[in-house]
């Protein structure tokens, strides 16, 4: 097959990197605001936290099933398809979200707003690795990664600047609206272009992942590998505030300020990965130095070295650049699946990772801490070592990508 080889950072990789951009900057968005914005709902102080965190399940839960639609519409339709509808939706949700006035309202503008974030990131690296030539995807699919990833801070400057957490979301889906001018001019993959000639290839069938006992593996590893970074984001950053207050009384702590140190460093990590994957020439080799990283921070976010509101906000963002893989893991997802599962793949294996953080939250917070009677610390630390004992035995366990030829195709029938 005849590609057009890209550089790496061509007009692909910079859309594809401004539309997660825009992506992280709404996905974090409800966090940055949380407080403001259900008690502007009809929220009180004795139900934000478990009404906040209704929110952002029904967030999640949209992330999950849309990860879905959008991953099969990928490999069926083109992946410009999937960025262009997916930035509309969402543009369109978040502008509707600045005019809601009860939490059920927030809730259900918020999962729409999950179904349409949920395409940009998969259809955006599955593009970005298949333009690019292999000894350069990883760096592309790296900054695509990392720029995105300086949303949130924007979103949380955004925020300091307005106050105003309804024309923080209108912002947000103006954002959107703009970006749609940019992907004009951007051509689809030409793996995809080949593919879609040949109308006997099944394309974009997520059931090809449950039908084949070495694929099912691979996927459910691809997800695994990625559970720390929503366990370090939805648990201990996003509730830094109440950790703060249990660990050393603090009353200070802005939830969202950790928020914003931590994508900050979170975007430098998933740069630097990139170099670094290419340096050890080994996608698994970076990924694991990250996980030496993360299990170290998680030791001092619980120690008593953990003891102020800066010593709280400097090991956030710590802990953020650790999590810093990102666009590994999903390069990673990628690169595991031929051409007519890539998107599905892609977009899909991401948002299991944000779909299970529900699932983190009721071990977190309903079984050890309502149903046990643990306090937050003892929930936190159980929490992180079962999350951290998954990814490590799903890491062993995973495939090397680097250099991987992703010009094939999976088979459709169902292997042993």
């Amino acid at each position: 097959m005849t590609e057009k080889k890209f550089g790496i950072l061509s007009l692909p990789v910079i859309v594809a990197a401004l539309g997660y951009f825009v992506d992280i900057y709404d996905l974090l968005l409800f966090t940055i605001v949380k407080k403001s914005s259900m008690l502007g709902v009809g929220a009180t102080d004795a139900t934000l936290l478990s009404e906040s965190t209704r929110v952002i399940n029904w967030q999640m839960l949209g992330l999950l099933i849309g990860g879905i639609v959008w991953g099969v519409l990928g490999d069926k339709k083109g992946r410009l398809s999937v960025l262009f509808g997916s930035i509309i939706l969402y543009s369109i949700a978040n502008i509707i979200t600045g005019y809601v006035h009860t939490v059920d309202q927030y809730a259900a503008c918020r999962f729409v707003a999950g179904l349409g974030l949920a395409g940009e990131l998969g259809a955006g690296i599955t593009l970005v690795s298949e333009i690019l030539p292999k000894n350069k995807r990883g760096i592309g699919t790296s900054l695509v990664a990392g720029i995105g990833l300086f949303g949130a801070v924007f979103a949380y400057f955004t925020y300091q600047l307005t106050h105003d957490w309804r024309l923080c979301y209108k912002i947000g889906g103006g954002l959107g609206v703009g970006l749609l001018l940019l992907r004009v001019s951007v051509s689809e993959s030409g793996m995809f272009k080949e593919l879609s000639m040949d109308k006997t290839v099944s394309r974009g069938n997520f059931f090809m992942f449950f039908n084949n006992k070495k694929r099912f593996k691979k996927y459910a590893l691809a997800v695994l590998i990625g559970l720390p970074t929503w366990y370090v984001i939805g648990i201990l950053v996003n509730q830094s505030d109440r950790f703060g207050k249990a660990m050393f009384g603090s009353t200070t702590i802005d939830s969202g300020k950790s928020i914003m140190f931590a994508y900050t460093a979170i975007a430098i990590g998933d740069i630097l990965i990139g170099f670094i994957s290419q340096a050890f020439k080994s996608r698994k080799k970076a990924l694991l130095l990250f996980y030496i990283i993360c299990i170290i921070s998680l030791f001092v976010f619980f120690s008593a070295v953990n003891n102020s509101d800066n010593s709280m906000y400097a090991i956030c963002g710590v802990l953020g650049f650790s999590t810093g893989f990102w666009a590994i893991f999903v390069t990673m997802g990628a690169e595991q699946f031929g051409s007519n599962l890539r998107a599905t793949a892609a977009t899909t294996i991401p948002n299991v990772v944000r779909g299970i953080l529900p699932l983190i939250n009721m071990l977190f917070l309903d079984l050890f801490q309502k149903t046990w009677g643990w306090d937050i610390i003892k929930s936190g630390m159980i929490t992180g070592a079962i999350v951290m004992t998954i990814t490590m035995i799903a890491y062993y366990f995973t495939e090397e990508t680097f250099s991987k030829d992703l010009n094939y195709l999976e088979p459709e029938e169902m292997l042993p």
